[in-house]
């Protein structure tokens, strides 16, 4: 098929212990999923209904490639998550089959222009230009899953320069992987290369240009990188 122009390349993901790599189609967030982070923002947590927003596909940043600091915005906040890679997809579909639709996991950062966004809640409009920026989700390399998904003991930890920032369990999470993925479909029809990342434990908080993160999602995947 011929265009009119080039066609954008096709944002992908490494896959740890494989030369192949992951295409991304879209990227699903769910916001307030811990209890702890709805607290420290001064939110309240509906248990029955889950709040999700988007970011462009090509907003991830892969292979540990810099971040640049965004602009428009004095308060960059870091969001450490568990992110979920769709193998396979469908609408309305059923908790108990939800789990079949992962075909890996890794852990990533939803970067935020925290002044941003509280401007948009104080007038009441959509978060798009604080979460959906240039850059602002940087994903680790995955890892497939052979089986069941990572348990509720899993940690996932931030460090800053060396300091640790956030620490949480996905047992923790106040809508799990099942939950989410089946409330997800209801509203969009998830299809093979979709990403979801599932939320953030307390101790978000601002970073700076040159500042180094280390991800963890424990005994699952690692993200190192810098703010340019």
């Amino acid at each position: 098929m011929d265009y009119v122009i080039t066609p954008p390349a096709v944002p992908s993901l490494p896959i740890l212990g494989s030369g192949l790599r992951f295409p991304i189609r879209r990227v699903f967030c769910i916001g307030r999923n811990y209890a702890d982070h709805a607290k420290e923002m001064g939110a309240a947590v509906e248990p029955g209904r889950p709040m999700f927003f988007c970011k462009p596909a090509d907003a991830v940043v892969a292979d540990g490639a810099d971040v640049p600091y965004p602009s428009i915005t004095n308060d960059l906040h870091h969001e450490v998550e568990m992110v979920l890679a769709l193998g396979t997809g469908g609408r309305d579909v059923p908790v108990e089959h939800a789990a079949a639709l992962v075909w890996g996991v890794g852990v990533g950062l939803d970067l935020t222009r925290r002044d941003l966004q509280a401007q948009a809640k104080a007038k009441g409009h959509p978060w798009d230009v604080a979460k959906g920026f240039d850059h602002s989700a940087p994903v680790s390399a995955l890892h497939p899953l052979a089986g069941a998904l990572p348990g509720p003991d899993t940690e996932l930890r931030l460090s800053v320069n060396g300091a640790l920032r956030q620490h949480g369990r996905l047992g923790d999470m106040i809508h799990d992987v099942p939950h989410l993925l089946s409330q997800l479909s209801a509203l969009f029809e998830l299809r093979p290369g979709d990403l979801v990342f599932t939320g953030t434990p307390a101790g978000v908080a601002a970073l700076a240009r040159g500042d180094r993160f280390h991800a963890e999602l424990a005994g699952y995947a690692e993200l190192d990188g810098r703010i340019a």
